[in-house]
């Protein structure tokens, strides 16, 4: 199993060549096999002195799903959305589509990604022709009673909010829990 969570705050962590880079290393931590096709891609590039190529590594992940006796392999793509889509042609979050659509276009049966995201239009319209289960969270109570409660902590923990007044209380409260969208940054 791979687990990458794109985050908005660090553009290594927006990026298909980050993606590659992190699922690689964990595979071959867990893996032999996998820790030898990541060794021979180190020792065409210098044994590290070279930074190999998004293709390289694209293919190295490739070899790496197509080892014969291949266990079961899970790639866990989280938080989609934080990848930008409005810099660069084409831009990070639709390369990292590209690289979904091209693992998927694998076809190995021992292949299964999951990728998490807020429904954004085009991460849907990208995603849609390659999913077998798709699972909307996005309006559950559940979700949105978390992010209530969460809310509701923040605001009645908080030193200076404790002193607000009620009414503002339950109107930060309802107006965040409205607007979050599914989401809530926690620090």
């Amino acid at each position: 199993m791979a687990y990458f969570y794109c985050d908005f705050r660090d553009e290594d962590k927006q990026s298909r060549r980050g993606i590659l880079v992190s699922i690689l290393f964990q595979l071959s931590a867990q893996s032999s096999p996998c820790f030898d096709a990541l060794s021979k891609l180190y020792s065409k590039n210098d044994e590290g002195a070279k930074r190999p190529t998004e293709s390289a590594l694209k293919k190295c992940l490739k070899d790496v799903l197509s080892l014969p006796h291949q266990d079961s392999v899970f790639l866990i793509i989280d938080a989609l959305d934080e990848c930008p889509d409005n810099t660069g042609m084409p831009s990070s979050q639709e390369r990292v589509l590209d690289l979904i659509k091209d693992l998927v276009g694998l076809s190995p049966n021992n292949l299964y990604i999951c990728v998490t995201s807020r429904p954004e239009i085009d991460i849907r319209t990208a995603l849609e022709p390659l999913t077998s289960l798709r699972v909307s969270l996005h309006e559950q109570s559940g979700q949105r009673n978390d992010i209530i409660e969460y809310v509701s902590s923040v605001v009645y923990s908080d030193t200076k909010m404790r002193r607000w007044r009620e009414e503002d209380k339950r109107l930060v409260i309802e107006t965040l829990s409205e607007r979050a969208d599914g989401m809530l940054v926690r620090h």
